[in-house]
């Protein structure tokens, strides 16, 4: 599996360093937000360490793996798939928390103690869905137009059901509307940042992000759900809130 890496000056001497995990949409690899965000050199002030995961992995061979743009290839979901013949290898979420994780930790000028996760997309489902479940871990979290609510939207029931076969119990341990009904409180008191951009095209069909705002406002999870005028699903949106994105996690881990 491949990832990027950016190294802010205050790495680059040495000293232990604030990091992000963006996660990547559909179509995308590692390289897609270091190339069109923009955020390196406000990374670079705020001494934040940018890691950028691939999107599925690569270099097998599975049949239907690259039938459709949004499932297969570039479509990983970050989950971990346990239907045959996705689950050997289709494995991101346990990549992200665990494999990954730990690589940057241990080859990386980190503090474990300041790491939080953002996304966009459907790594904005990922983002979500990680931090949600391992609040320990990710101490900050912010998303990019997510998947809101995957297990009622055309592309989650897709993936989902392919990923994680049709019992529904297991899709609400990735989705991250349910996660945050089933945890009862605020998982990350300084709040969760989402912008959303209005002209997205998937907007009403497959992101949902009023069932969001509904679940954080019944569980008493703060939430910044910013609604965009003129946006929308692509990559002039996020480098055009980056810099909020990016304050936003600087603010939470201390950086």
């Amino acid at each position: 599996m491949r990832f990027s890496v950016y190294l802010p000056p205050k790495a680059m001497r040495g000293e232990k360093c604030a990091t992000l995990f963006y996660l990547a949409g559909l179509t995308c690899t590692e390289e897609t937000f270091a190339a069109k965000a923009g955020a390196q050199r406000l990374a670079a002030e705020l001494g934040l360490v940018l890691v950028g995961p691939d999107t599925s992995p690569r270099g097998i061979e599975i049949p239907g793996d690259r039938d459709s743009w949004d499932f297969g290839v570039a479509a990983g979901f970050y989950v971990d798939a346990t239907d045959v013949p996705w689950a050997t290898n289709y494995r991101m979420y346990s990549y992200i928390v665990r494999e990954l994780f730990d690589e940057v930790i241990q080859n990386l000028p980190v503090d474990r103690q300041r790491v939080g996760i953002f996304g966009h997309s459907m790594g904005g489902h990922g983002a979500l869905v990680i931090a949600l479940r391992n609040p320990d871990q990710f101490r900050s979290v912010s998303a990019f137009a997510p998947i809101s609510n995957p297990m009622v939207c055309p592309w989650g029931i897709r993936a989902f059901t392919r990923y994680l076969g049709a019992d529904q119990g297991a899709w609400q341990d990735y989705d991250a509307t349910e996660l945050i009904k089933r945890g009862g409180g605020a998982v990350f008191p300084g709040g969760i940042l989402v912008d959303q951009g209005l002209n997205d095209k998937f907007l009403d069909e497959q992101l949902y992000p009023e069932a969001l705002r509904t679940a954080c406002e019944v569980v008493g999870q703060p939430l910044r759900l910013r609604m965009h005028p003129g946006y929308d699903h692509g990559y002039y949106f996020i480098a055009s809130h980056i810099e909020d994105h990016l304050r936003h996690h600087a603010l939470e881990l201390g950086s």
